[in-house]
């Protein structure tokens, strides 16, 4: 008889896996899951072949002729749980396959594998691997938007905000020649400067963990993330805002904590100032959480499928 001792692990953390698990095996025809009831038209593909995590499941509209725009779904799971299949806490598949759009969902390297920038990395394969086979696919290559919640979010604004930064763009993992720019982003309740999470949650009845060596974000980058803060403002999308940057769609709830909701109202000004008030949506949502029911409602999704009609058609 032996006893094993548990990692120790952050109540973030601990709160995303909890989600995930509770959500069972989401995605699965007749699953109860708001994240998808449809079957992926292409599922596993590979996107790159350095890790076995670089596989995407491609819906593809069953009505229309295309060539569809796409959304590239990123699951959450604090960076280090979670999968395309479940979506790690996304809703809406089936709502922005119903309006017109082809939908990719992707995995990629979790921080127990791999440290960042690897999930970045991959993300941007994904998006150069789609737009290279747009034509065997039907999917229109001008027309990309990304779409995630939690640490998805993060990745999805990383991923809006660093078109041509070839720092982050992983050309290794293939189809160097194409393009990883997106024209629209929707962030649900993305983390998005680390660094000022504790400080913005101090006085609150919420956790203050992140800067602890066991917080996701802290395993992302492989230390403290306040002992390495250079390698930290590499995952921060306020640290790329550029004028040519696309469209954002941005929620959060008031009651998160997880993530300060000061993070996303901070990054959706700091967008505004730069890209136009026009181009930016912020929405947050009085009473939520991380995530939940408010997030899913047929009116809140309408508001999603608007903003990509108009950014996308």
């Amino acid at each position: 008889m032996f006893t094993k001792t548990l990692p120790k692990i952050s109540l973030f953390a601990l709160a995303v896996l909890l989600v995930v698990v509770s959500s069972g095996c989401a995605g699965a025809p007749g699953s109860s899951s708001n994240f998808v009831s449809i079957a992926p038209t292409y599922k596993d593909l590979a996107y790159a072949t350095q890790s076995s995590a670089q596989k995407l499941d491609l819906y593809i509209p069953s009505t229309g002729s295309g060539p569809f725009p796409l959304v590239v779904m990123i699951h959450g799971g604090a960076f280090m749980f979670g999968d395309k299949t479940d979506g790690g806490g996304l809703a809406g598949v089936d709502q922005i396959v119903a309006a017109g759009y082809a939908v990719a969902s992707i995995n990629y390297r979790l921080s127990g594998e791999a440290l960042y920038p690897a999930q970045i990395n991959d993300v941007k394969a994904a998006v150069r691997f789609l737009r290279a086979n747009a034509g065997k696919y039907n999917l229109n290559p001008a027309k990309f938007a990304a779409f995630g919640a939690s640490a998805g979010a993060n990745l999805a604004s990383q991923l809006g905000v660093t078109c041509g930064v070839a720092e982050l763009e992983g050309a290794s993992l293939g189809n160097a020649d194409q393009s990883s720019c997106v024209q629209a982003v929707v962030d649900w309740f993305g983390p998005i400067d680390f660094l000022k999470m504790d400080a913005q949650f101090a006085g609150t009845s919420c956790p203050v963990t992140h800067n602890d060596a066991s917080s996701p974000e802290s395993k992302l980058v492989g230390a403290a993330i306040q002992t390495v803060p250079e390698k930290v403002k590499l995952t921060n999308p306020m640290n790329y805002i550029s004028a040519d940057d696309p469209a954002f769609f941005i929620e959060n709830g008031t009651a998160d904590c997880n993530v300060p909701p000061a993070q996303d109202k901070n990054f959706a000004d700091a967008l505004s100032a730069v890209i136009g008030a026009d181009k930016v949506t912020y929405k947050s949502l009085d009473g939520a959480g991380h995530g939940g029911s408010q997030f899913e409602t047929a009116d809140n999704l309408k508001l999603l499928t608007t903003f990509l009609d108009k950014y996308l058609k």
